[in-house]
């Protein structure tokens, strides 16, 4: 079985920069895969190119993108529903981290694993320091 891979749409290509952190973590990372939206490029053009990508991705890959709402998420959107690959927006490190780590190390990939994980990354981070401490505390 071929391993899954990770599509990246983002806005002007800043997906590379955030892999360039998940790689901090985890090294070398050869699962991920960008196509950036950048301003020369029409919707048509850049569907296209996100069209010829994603025919060649094994089975349960999956496409992250930057926005709901905007181009990315737009094409994505409209590739994955022709080509059956799960399409998630709001990339942000923890879903990209996990995503990375299922492929790395269990050779697979579970899209609602990685959905779960990025929707759980907005924190409170005072909030939740001085919960832990009031709790540590009890």
């Amino acid at each position: 079985m071929e391993k899954p891979q990770i599509l990246l749409l983002t806005h002007g290509g800043w997906g590379m920069d955030l892999l360039r952190g998940v790689r901090m973590i985890l090294g070398e990372v050869d699962c991920v895969t960008e196509i950036p939206l950048t301003p020369e490029l029409t919707l048509a053009d850049y569907i296209g190119k996100v069209t010829e990508f994603a025919r060649t991705m094994p089975e349960h890959s999956v496409i992250l993108t930057d926005m709901f709402g905007g181009t990315t998420s737009n094409a994505g959107a409209k590739v994955g529903r022709e080509l059956n690959i799960p399409v998630y927006s709001g990339l942000n490190a923890p879903m990209l981290l996990d995503a990375c780590s299922q492929i790395m190390f269990d050779g697979d990939l579970n899209p609602q694993e990685v959905l779960e994980s990025g929707q759980g990354a907005a924190k409170d981070v005072v909030a939740e320091i001085l919960e832990s401490l009031k709790n540590k505390n009890a």
